[in-house]
């Protein structure tokens, strides 16, 4: 019973941060980051301001949280040992956006790719999220490395490790950038996929090396 509740408040947790965090993109993209505050977003979202900052410590957070730290670990600690790291990661990164984005991809975006798209705009045109959204990357980071557990454990694999993520992450980000250029009318897994291909050959990320269902 005890973890029937526990799996209950997690779930209206989750559901209640997706709430307020879609009416403050949604303001945030109306009105303008600046000129919208986070007792705006709690009055929008129905919920005390103490609500909001429970969920959200910072105003910069109703932007860039997502789950995709959590996502990119599960994936990575879920697979192969016998893959190549990079691959490894890879995978895990591609996987996690056709979580973000809902998996299908049709001719217009859907509802996951229309916030995913909102939230990138916000982050690249408001230049305090900009700077924070270099700290999530080394979030992201540290998922990736957390996510491999004792396999990244002596200081010559951790740094191969972080040299691999990087490298991930800087691809990832390039094809992230022209997802948001086209306005999210191509799909997102596939051009990552096209990024980690260019950068570390078709030996690694060729035919095979993308998930199921991930094509234009």
């Amino acid at each position: 019973m005890t973890d029937q509740h526990s799996t209950l408040r997690a779930q209206r947790r989750s559901e209640t941060q997706r709430m307020i965090q879609a009416h403050a993109v949604r303001l945030f993209t109306e009105r303008g980051y600046d000129a919208t505050a986070v007792t705006d977003v709690a009055e929008a979202a129905g919920v005390s301001p103490m609500t909001v900052y429970r969920h959200f410590p910072t105003k910069e957070d109703l932007v860039l949280f997502d789950q995709n730290g959590r996502i990119v670990g599960e994936r990575i600690a879920a697979s192969s040992t016998a893959q190549p790291l990079v691959r490894r990661i890879g995978n895990a990164l591609i996987e996690s956006a056709t979580t973000l984005t809902g998996g299908a991809h049709g001719d217009s975006p859907t509802a996951d790719e229309r916030f995913l798209l909102a939230r990138l705009r916000l982050m690249i045109s408001t230049p305090a999220l900009r700077a924070k959204h270099l700290d999530n990357q080394y979030v992201l980071q540290r998922a990736i490395v957390d996510g491999l557990g004792d396999e990244a454990d002596d200081p010559d694999t951790l740094f191969h490790t972080q040299a691999a993520a990087s490298a991930c992450l800087a691809a990832m980000h390039t094809a992230v950038m022209r997802w948001a250029e086209d306005n999210g009318r191509t799909n997102l897994p596939a051009l990552i996929t096209q990024a980690f291909t260019a950068t570390f050959g078709a030996s690694v990320f060729g035919d095979g090396a993308a998930v199921d269902g991930e094509h234009s």
